[in-house]
């Protein structure tokens, strides 16, 4: 616990048999209360290690997507009595150890999301980010910031902390099964005024770390776009956006 707060690290996972127990061991001892990863039909010792390390295991018979695969993760965190949720890539990509530093200014009352960012400190080139992703990470995080009326150091990053209303009151059931989802739900955060702060987080870039190719890329940066665009709509007052309406205003998800 934190502040008295209840800390569950969730961990969507896909082939993360090489990275898992490292990423697990730089967890901060003493502050995370549970630890739910959601493995979505891993073809690899991903499960094994997970139940090996005694971390509550949840599984996905077919893979279902990324996107997918934190819905669950946030549902069983919240009926396990999270106070906050805080996502941890079990690729080892992120440095777990900073998971103190983000709850706590999540339990401090002063924010309802923190994302850990690879852009403040200028430490991305520099942890592997390839030169590519940068570009394409600096450009999509200008437009968003034109149409959205934020001032993120970066929209894209996995590493994230929620306070437990957030999570209650965003309609992000409704996101898409993919990539975008963690787009749609920062977009939604700061269209609905939620508070969002940001702290700086070293990242690894090697081999056994999650990434994205190249033409999956570029149909995540159209989707991050078509999410601004309607964000942009929403905080116009002249439409709202399904992705923008409130939970009980939109159908339930299937």
């Amino acid at each position: 616990m934190l502040d008295g707060r209840r800390i569950v690290v969730v961990m969507p996972a896909y082939r993360a048999g090489r990275t898992l127990e490292a990423t697990v061991r730089d967890l901060p001892a003493g502050i995370v209360d549970d630890i739910v990863l959601v493995d979505d039909a891993s073809d690899d010792d991903t499960v094994a290690i997970a139940r090996s390390l005694g971390l509550t295991v949840l599984l996905h018979p077919m893979n279902r997507g990324y996107g997918a695969n934190q819905k669950t993760c946030y549902r069983e965190a919240l009926a396990r009595g999270a106070d906050i949720v805080v996502m941890v890539h079990p690729d080892y990509q992120y440095d777990p150890r900073l998971v103190t530093a983000m709850a706590g200014m999540v339990t401090s009352g002063v924010y309802d999301l923190v994302l850990g960012s690879r852009i403040l400190g200028g430490g991305a080139l520099a942890g592997g980010m390839p030169w590519w992703k940068y570009v394409a990470n600096r450009a999509l995080t200008f437009a968003q910031n034109l149409l959205l009326g934020a001032r993120m150091s970066e929209y894209h990053s996995g590493y994230r902390a929620y306070s437990r209303a957030l999570l209650e009151t965003l309609p992000w059931p409704g996101n898409s099964d993919d990539f975008v989802f963690d787009n749609e739900l920062l977009a939604q955060a700061i269209v609905a005024g939620r508070r969002v702060g940001e702290i700086s987080v070293p990242t690894r870039y090697f081999a056994e770390a999650s990434s994205i190719g190249f033409a999956r890329a570029v149909r995540y940066g159209l989707g991050v776009l078509n999410v601004s665009v309607q964000g942009a709509l929403a905080r116009s007052g002249l439409y709202t956006p399904a992705l923008f309406r409130k939970p009980e205003a939109r159908s339930p998800a299937p």
